[in-house]
């Protein structure tokens, strides 16, 4: 059985902001798999079914997103997973360009407040994650209103093609290729050429 988490802010306010792309995976993913809504519990939104054949609940915390952890946690010891194999989150990623992806088995925050009281609540780095691109921030714009903005009509149709993708990788993760998804989804960086 896996756990499947996007993370996200819960109030109607922030729904669609760039901080809220988690949350836009999980509910594609409810839609896509017919995923039963079990209810709240677990400081989160939740629900479960199958999707290829895997077991997976798929949750949304409300804890807003510097408190993730709290309900991550709360999840994994209810279900007795293994966090490290079998907890996926998927979340915003400033460093990465809208429409991109990336999938990675371990690593730190990297400056993201909801991965950063994750790793704290399991006191561990190393769980699934699946990053969606939502674009750097213009100089001189403050970090927390540009992640709380919204995209524009371009980037929200490249941000609904790389949620698509992912939706792939997932599938290839719960079939245990991990791996396999990271080399077909994580975008290579472009060899840089000198002249002379």
């Amino acid at each position: 059985m896996y756990i499947i988490i996007g993370l996200g802010n819960p109030s109607r306010e922030y729904d669609n902001t760039r901080h809220n792309i988690g949350f836009d995976m999980v509910d594609y993913i409810i839609d896509k798999y017919d995923i039963a809504y079990s209810g709240t519990k677990h400081r989160a939104m939740y629900g479960s079914g199958l999707i290829d054949g895997v077991k997976v609940v798929v949750a949304k915390p409300l804890t807003y997103m510097n408190l993730s952890g709290e309900a991550v946690r709360s999840l994994v010891d209810f279900y007795k997973i293994d966090s490290e194999t079998e907890l996926i989150i998927i979340y915003d990623d400033v460093a990465l360009e809208p429409g991109k992806l990336r999938i990675r088995k371990k690593g730190s925050a990297g400056g993201h407040n909801g991965i950063k009281s994750i790793i704290e609540h399991l006191d561990s780095k190393e769980f699934v994650r699946i990053r969606l691109g939502v674009g750097e921030k213009p100089k001189g714009w403050d970090l927390a209103k540009y992640v709380l903005g919204r995209f524009s009509k371009a980037e929200r149709k490249m941000v609904d093609e790389a949620i698509d993708r992912g939706n792939q990788a997932l599938k290839m993760i719960l079939n245990g290729e991990v791996d396999m998804a990271m080399n077909q989804y994580n975008e290579k960086k472009a060899k840089t050429t000198t002249k002379g």
